[in-house]
């Protein structure tokens, strides 16, 4: 998987369990074991803002891409805003 999920790093980091950080959060441990093992396809917005909240940190130090074939070239990223080029 491109995105690494370095939850773990960061509970060990402020030495934190679990099982606090899930109850704070408001996830079962079993839910918040899936996603420090990045067997999800995605995480709400508000659970990574209440992890970030709760581990002093910000979603960068829980999430990493690292692209799974170096040789891999994908192009440029679709823009979410719609092509900013064209001329209205």
């Amino acid at each position: 998987m491109a995105i690494v999920i370095n939850l773990d790093v960061m509970l060990a980091r402020r030495k934190v369990k679990s099982k606090d950080l899930a109850s704070f959060v408001g996830i079962t441990e079993q839910n918040l074991s899936l996603i420090k093992t990045g067997k999800v396809k995605g995480v709400r917005l508000a659970t990574l803002e209440a992890i970030c909240r709760f581990l002093d940190c910000q979603p960068g130090d829980i999430l990493e891409y690292r692209p799974e074939d170096p040789g891999d070239q994908l192009g440029p990223a679709p823009s979410l805003a719609g092509d900013a080029t064209r001329p209205r």
